[in-house]
């Protein structure tokens, strides 16, 4: 299982509830197509937070990297549903920093492999 760690801050003329709508609907569009095995949003609580922390967390449970490349391709690929979900939940993102994240320590040790 891997993790995609969003951490997003809205724009300021959008309301948080309407983002967790919008992100409950492309969410659950993508769990539905198998693209992805969970998924989970939060906002910070109390404004607490320190340095780099925006307002809302998104976590993505993807079981490998074949299946994130395969949820990459059907955004690239989108109907015209799966388009009007995606944009109204993005058109409300201000910024956005990710990252990839796996089950640590791991039997595979993956710090060793390297291709050069």
């Amino acid at each position: 299982m891997n993790l995609y760690h969003c951490m997003i801050e809205l724009r300021q003329d959008c309301r948080a509830l309407a983002f967790a709508k919008a992100v409950d609907g492309w969410m659950q569009h993508l769990q539905t197509r198998g693209l992805i095995t969970g998924w989970r949003l939060m906002r910070r609580k109390f404004g607490l937070a320190s340095g780099a922390h925006p307002d809302f967390l998104l976590e993505i449970d993807v079981p490998g990297m074949a299946a994130l490349d395969d949820a990459f391709a059907a955004l690239a690929a989108a109907d015209d549903d799966a388009g009007r979900r995606y944009d109204l939940m993005h058109q409300m993102i201000a910024s956005v920093e990710v990252g990839l994240y796996r089950p640590y320590p791991d039997t595979s040790q993956r710090e060793r492999i390297a291709l050069v």
